[in-house]
């Protein structure tokens, strides 16, 4: 291999990392694909994956090797970015591409825009707060209410896209605007729980996804990124419980206390399909390809109706172990069949499951004393969640090999 190859094969792994690392790929999966990548191309690496920096170690002779640091930013999920890097990556290892096709599909690919319109993807943030709203089992009020809230936290998300100063404050700006909107609706509509409808109008920043992961990468043994994948999201979770608590003091403040009734809980045929709604919806926030929305569909029905069966018989904390075990089987096939990264089943699975609102609920049972809903000890059963999800997973790449790194 002559030093004209060398360069221009260190520039495409560089830059498949760069941008598989801004399509939200976790780093445990990311440095293992590069690692990869890498002997196929006939260089020998090594690299350090975090959230917010790369290291990357090349070399195809004893005497001369390169090394690359760059400071990053966090990735967000791109699950349709995801799969056309996996077959970027295919069609290079099979011939059908040439490195420098590879390089420029590899830019075409990141400059690509949402796939989906702004009134799609509108009426996926409005979805995903109802059917949130509904999987709490709560009322129809509440399921109203948190879909509209759910529609404005995608305006401040558009406006964030365009504003670096917008992208800043985005997480706290919504839950305090939510915060002031539910307690000025509750004093038209006193059917309301205001705190669950906050929680659905926000789910979508509820970092439950980004926590699983960072426990996953620990679980790997890759401690520097899942120690700061955590306490990214832990903060994450902070500024958002901060929003909520400041903007129901200023609503309170302006609008006064709201009288609350007792609503009618939904029919168990709405919390049920609740499930599909809530899975269509993040196929277009997670920007899935059409050709994979049916799959990832599945697997969020997969991954709620095996963790319900399990918590019939053994309660709900071990019910998410088998939920988990279920979606990550089918993941796993799911990437020998399709020839697709696991990913995009596994994270529209798991999404399902990750208790981020439990983790959220059981924050406000500790600081205010307060339940928002009538579960008991919800603030001891998210630990046992989480490592129940991690235990899930783990048992089914034993059962199942996906047979592929991402």
């Amino acid at each position: 291999m002559d030093n004209a190859e060398f360069l221009e094969k260190r520039r495409f792994i560089i830059k498949l990392g760069k941008s598989l690392h801004k399509f939200g790929t976790p780093a445990y999966r990311l440095e293992a694909h590069l690692q990869a990548v890498s002997s196929l191309l006939g260089i020998e690496g090594y690299f350090l994956i975090s959230p917010t920096a790369m290291t990357f170690v090349l070399q195809h002779d004893t005497d001369q090797e390169y090394n690359h640091v760059a400071r990053v930013n966090p990735g967000e999920l791109d699950l349709g970015s995801l799969a056309r890097t996996d077959e970027l990556v295919e069609e290079l290892t099979s011939g059908k591409r040439t490195l420098s096709e590879a390089l420029a599909r590899l830019d075409e690919i990141a400059n690509k825009p949402n796939p989906y319109g702004t009134k799609q993807t509108l009426l996926a943030f409005g979805s995903s707060a109802g059917a949130f709203a509904m999987l709490m089992g709560t009322s129809w009020n509440d399921v109203f209410w948190s879909a509209m809230l759910g529609l404005m936290v995608y305006g401040l998300v558009y406006r964030a896209e365009r504003s670096k100063r917008m992208a800043e404050m985005l997480e706290p700006l919504s839950a305090i605007l939510c915060a002031i909107l539910a307690t000025a609706i509750a004093h038209f509509d006193p059917n309301i729980n205001i705190p669950v409808v906050i929680l659905s109008g926000i789910i979508i920043f509820i970092p439950g996804l980004a926590l699983t992961l960072g426990m996953a990468e620990l679980a790997a043994r890759d401690l520097i990124s899942g120690t700061a994948r955590i306490m990214d999201a832990c903060m994450l979770l902070f500024k958002l419980y901060f929003g909520v608590i400041l903007g129901m003091v200023v609503g309170s403040a302006i609008f006064g206390d709201a009288i609350s009734l007792e609503p009618d809980p939904l029919p168990r045929w709405a919390i049920w399909s609740a499930v599909p709604i809530l899975s269509m919806a993040l196929v277009i926030i997670f920007k899935a390809r059409m050709k994979d929305a049916p799959w990832g569909i599945l697997a969020g029905i997969v991954a709620f109706f095996s963790s319900m069966l399990g918590s019939i018989y053994l309660g709900d904390s071990i019910g998410i172990f088998f939920g988990a075990f279920a979606v990550g089987v089918y993941s796993n096939l799911f990437a020998r069949w399709m020839k697709a990264p696991a990913s995009i089943a596994l994270l529209q699975g798991i999404v399902i499951l990750v208790p981020g609102s439990k983790t959220y609920i059981g924050l406000n049972t500790l600081i205010l004393g307060e339940t928002m809903l009538n579960q008991s000890h919800i603030g001891s059963q998210v630990f046992l969640i989480f490592m129940s999800l991690i235990a899930g997973l783990m048992f089914a790449n034993v059962a199942v090999s996906p047979r592929r790194t991402l």
